[in-house]
């Protein structure tokens, strides 16, 4: 953090929000004010990605805490991975702006505990990419374009030739979903991507390989979309990309109707 950006002053306990019968839920401990203020200065962009919190003097100060309560509401913003702490470093805390891979894996764990099969997460996929592709149509750039299109000439293929499809389009998709700069549907995409390609390479690997004739066609389903991008017809480019799916859903659930998330996160 600069130097020049002042610090918010500490949320307050009678923010405290009250159940509907007028009865206030506990009130928070003081570190968890203090965490709650930096965690606001974080999601206002007062701290930004890289800024180290000032020493611990000075927050001490500012906050008027103790040296052991300042810690705690330190340690709050570690677990939820805002800072960054070095142990031994003089330089203090720095501040992490996560990604949506910072929900992937407690999603992940969330959906093993409950029994979810591949069929649910693939049928999640399949409501969520259609409505970024029709976005992506109206919006992308060329730039974006270019960069799909890069993918296809380049990344895809040498993931073919190197036994890595599965990773290669894992990327091409979770690209277009980041694209739509829908940060709703980036962030589900996201819980939802490494689940799809562990299990689009086990199944590659383990049940069916990729014929040379079946990866043309996929090629062509790409290219196809991206003709569809290009023209920025969006209601063709959703169509098009939900029959994509579907058609990858069936084959990739062909005899693994029932296997459970669990089995491929192992």
């Amino acid at each position: 953090m600069t130097r020049n950006t002042p610090l918010a002053p500490m949320m307050g306990p009678d923010a405290v929000a009250r159940r509907g019968n007028g009865t206030t839920i506990r009130s928070p401990k003081t570190a968890e004010l203090v965490a709650g203020t930096l965690r606001r200065m974080v999601v206002d962009g007062q701290l930004k990605e890289g800024d180290f919190l000032p020493n611990e003097a000075e927050l001490m100060a500012h906050f008027g805490v103790s040296r052991p309560t300042l810690r705690e509401a330190v340690r709050v913003l570690e677990s939820e991975r805002l800072v960054e702490v070095r142990r031994g470093s003089r330089t203090g805390a720095r501040v992490r702006v996560p990604g949506p891979e910072i929900v992937a894996r407690p999603a992940g764990l969330l959906l093993e505990l409950s029994g979810a099969t591949i069929a649910d997460v693939l049928v999640a996929r399949s409501g969520v990419e259609p409505i970024a592709v029709r976005v992506l149509a109206e919006t992308a750039t060329a730039e974006q374009l270019d960069e799909l299109e890069r993918m296809l000439a380049e990344d895809v293929p040498a993931g073919w030739e190197a036994g890595r499809l599965a990773e290669t389009t894992g990327e091409f998709h979770r690209r277009i979903v980041e694209m739509s700069g829908n940060a709703t549907l980036t962030i589900i995409a996201g819980m939802l991507h490494e689940i799809t390609v562990r299990h689009t390479a086990f199944a590659i690997a383990e049940h069916r390989q990729v014929t040379k004739a079946e990866y043309d066609t996929l090629i062509r389903s790409y290219r196809r979309l991206m003709k569809l991008l290009r023209a920025g017809d969006g209601a063709g480019a959703e169509a098009h990309w939900r029959k994509h799916l579907d058609t990858a859903r069936d084959l990739l659930l062909a005899g693994m109707e029932t296997v459970k998330v669990r089995d491929v996160m192992q």
